[in-house]
């Protein structure tokens, strides 16, 4: 008899809620997608589940679209309970960050000395799922060191999170990222015999983990806020198309000014994020020397900091640039909105690296259409599906100075086009990225989920 014969055998959930992908045409990678609100007004009189969040961080500086979203579905009645792989972090938070006062339970280094008294407990009533998860799930071939070690943590932490779950009444387990978050929420679904499902967005599919697929057949759903990340996971997985649903990660602020847009010599550009390969900016850097050999007056604040630091500020020296580009360093979110009030254009250059990371939908690219900012963006992953070419923004083709620095030119030279770009990019993003909009849609998911599961069997 399986190990997991004293779950409840219910059946399963009809999951409707935003059920773009029955046929999973190409229009979803570049087309404007349209509101599913087929769920909305059911989740206002269906009670809610409560949900645990299981993170790796929370809240995490560099993710200001995880922590709107819990906040968001925290605001709306979500009884959510976030369960974190490791400590607090404590620099660079935000003053909403600080200010956060839902429910967060973090395991980490003090959650070690009580994990073999967690082990025993589940042990004692679900030994063949902790034989499975030492045994099937752990030896396996992840993608890196780094995957592999956060993994080993997450089922040793997915002993803890189950027991939580059970004690705070728990209905449904979701996790963020498809790696070590998605690990733990897949062990203690396991345990629990609860329903899980997770957000898979960009460098934790790409490529995939060594259990990805296994992941995928045994969740509720998967959520991906990348429309073009679809086709992609249906490929490599070889899922349901049923059990993948687009639902955007939401602006992460309500712009409470807008951009002056001057559009005049010398041209306010901005670009933010961290620095790694992905974010190219390096290409960026290179456009800047064309852009200052044609004579175009300008500055750049290339905002953030990371790893290519060093090598940027080097590259902005040998391309004789540095005149004209400027690296603020790091800024915290909450003065983001004033460096675009005072910008002219966004530009976002991201590429696909060498290890494939890509961006999914960068926050701060809605962030400055929210603002009425013009923007410039390459056509890589989801960026297409917001800036759409001519209409709400440029697109061009990544890892192409030339095509950037002429995508730059463009709207400076164009000021009423650059306007009228910005006024339907800030239009759209307003629309479809409204965080109550994102939120009800998570809500729907998990009420639906909670209402039926059958757990998967453990061989």
């Amino acid at each position: 008899m399986s190990e997991l014969s004293g779950c409840a055998n219910r059946n399963s959930a009809t999951l409707v809620a935003s059920d773009f992908f029955r046929s999973i045409p190409a229009h979803y990678a570049r087309s404007a997608p349209q509101p599913q609100d087929m769920l909305m007004k059911k989740t206002a009189v269906v009670a809610l589940p409560k949900v645990a969040y299981v993170l790796v961080w929370f809240p995490k500086p560099s993710e200001t679209f995880i922590f709107r979203e819990v906040s968001e579905l925290y605001a709306q009645g979500l009884r959510v309970e976030v369960l974190t792989l490791y400590g607090p972090l404590r620099k660079h938070l935000s003053d909403a960050m600080r200010a956060y006062n839902g429910p967060v339970r973090r395991a980490g280094l003090r959650a070690l000395p009580g994990l073999p008294l967690d082990i025993l407990y589940w042990l004692k009533r679900r030994p063949g799922v902790v034989t499975w998860a030492f045994s099937s799930v752990l030896f396996r071939r992840w993608r890196t060191l780094e995957t592999a070690g956060e993994a080993f943590l997450a089922i040793l932490f997915a002993f803890r999170f189950a027991r939580q779950c059970v004690e705070q009444g728990v209905e449904h387990i979701h996790a963020d990222w498809a790696t070590g978050a998605t690990t733990a929420a897949w062990v203690a679904s396991r345990l629990t015999c609860l329903p899980f499902s997770f957000t898979g967005r960009s460098a934790d599919i790409f490529p995939p983990d060594g259990a990805l697929s296994e992941k995928m057949a045994d969740c509720a759903f998967m959520r991906t806020d990348v429309g073009s990340n679809v086709p992609y996971l249906l490929r490599t997985t070889g899922t349901s198309p049923e059990k993948i649903k687009l639902i955007y990660a939401s602006m992460t602020m309500r712009p409470q000014s807008q951009a002056t847009l001057r559009l005049e010599p010398p041209f306010r550009l901005l670009a933010i994020g961290r620095f790694v390969e992905k974010k190219g900016f390096d290409v960026l850097l290179r456009a800047c020397a064309l852009l200052k050999e044609q004579g175009l007056a300008f500055q750049l604040a290339l905002v953030g900091s990371g790893p290519l630091e060093t090598e940027l500020k080097n590259l902005a020296n040998e391309l004789r640039v540095t005149d004209v580009v400027s690296f603020p360093g790091f800024v915290a979110h909450d003065a983001v909105p004033g460096l675009l009030c005072d910008t002219d254009v966004f530009v976002m250059p991201s590429q696909v690296a060498q290890d494939g990371d890509r961006d999914g939908i960068p926050n701060v690219i809605m962030e400055a259409m929210a603002h009425g900012v013009p923007v410039v963006a390459t056509d890589v992953s989801g960026l297409g599906e917001v800036v759409l070419n001519k209409r709400t923004g440029v697109l061009v083709p990544q890892k192409d100075p030339q095509a950037l620095a002429q995508g730059i030119l463009s709207l400076c030279k164009a000021p009423a086009t650059a306007r009228e770009q910005a006024a339907n990019g800030k239009d759209f993003v307003m629309r479809v990225f409204a965080p109550e909009t994102c939120a009800r849609r998570l809500i729907a998911q998990f009420t639906a989920a909670a209402k039926g599961w059958k757990q998967p069997e453990v061989d």
